[in-house]
């Protein structure tokens, strides 16, 4: 297999040449802008997967018109790219705000506990939008060419240093965290995420939900709930500090089990 990475350079995209490199895997990064179409054709040529991670990451990072166009040209151009040249397969990266309700400024509360693919949204900034745009440019691009792509709704990822700093400001105000369900993933489980979409038996177009198998707060998960989301439906108990993300189809559909915790 030859992968192509876009966002090579990024926190995940450099964790994931890394652990491709690492398995054997012939792995060759974009060398320019994933909206350039010809560029992208180029670089696509003779590759069997594209992992896309290229993007405005966040929407402070550019006009909402820049980061939405960005987002969902870039995805757009990869997807139509790897069909046209003969890939079979595509990971990209969408993300926790792809519901719109951590990001949203009116402050919704999640429709229910734990968050899952199917939540419903609330969408009012661009990166959020832009996100929810690629999950539905993957399922065209599944029904129109054939393409089988993953969908990975990644959470907070860092380096496991950066994430005990962040849990530690998060923990001196919980609330603020609490429309991600306290939600993150090390960024070398980011990785082997990755490689498990590339090679799971899938076929069409799926959006998976990732997330640590804990929450940032070594505090028990029923009781951030019961004290931060007193109001927001629960469809089951949670036990100890497992996550308030379903990673059901991470298990189920990829075989993806996160190895790695910030807590002892």
């Amino acid at each position: 297999m030859r992968v192509l990475v876009t966002g090579a350079a990024g926190t995940i995209g450099g964790a994931v040449m890394r652990d491709l490199a690492a398995r054997g895997v012939a792995v060759t990064e974009l060398p320019g802008d994933a909206t350039d179409e010809r560029g992208v054709g180029a670089a696509v040529e003779g590759c069997a997967a594209v992992v896309h991670l290229a993007a405005l990451a966040h929407p402070s990072l550019g006009t909402p018109r820049a980061v939405f166009t960005n987002n969902v040209v870039a995805t757009f151009t990869v997807l139509a790219a790897a069909a046209e040249h003969g890939a079979r397969r595509v990971v990209l990266a969408s993300s926790v705000n792809a519901s719109g309700i951590p990001m949203n400024p009116h402050g919704p509360l999640p429709a229910y506990f734990p968050l899952d693919e199917d939540l419903p949204i609330d969408i009012a900034d661009a990166y959020s939008l832009s996100k929810q745009v690629d999950e539905h440019a993957a399922a065209m691009a599944a029904r129109a060419w054939g393409l089988d792509v993953v969908a990975l709704r990644f959470p907070l990822v860092k380096p496991r240093a950066e994430l005990l700093e962040i849990a530690a400001e998060v923990a001196k105000d919980p609330a603020g965290a609490m429309r991600t369900g306290w939600s993150y993933l090390t960024v070398d489980d980011a990785a082997r995420a990755v490689h498990a979409a590339l090679v799971a038996p899938v076929t069409g177009a799926h959006v998976v939900g990732l997330a640590a198998a804990d929450t940032l707060l070594a505090v028990p998960t029923q009781s951030l709930v019961d004290t931060y989301a007193p109001d927001v439906p629960c469809r089951r108990s949670f036990a100890g500090t497992e996550p308030l993300i379903d990673t059901t189809r991470a298990r189920e559909l990829l075989g993806f089990e996160p190895r790695e915790s910030i807590h002892p």
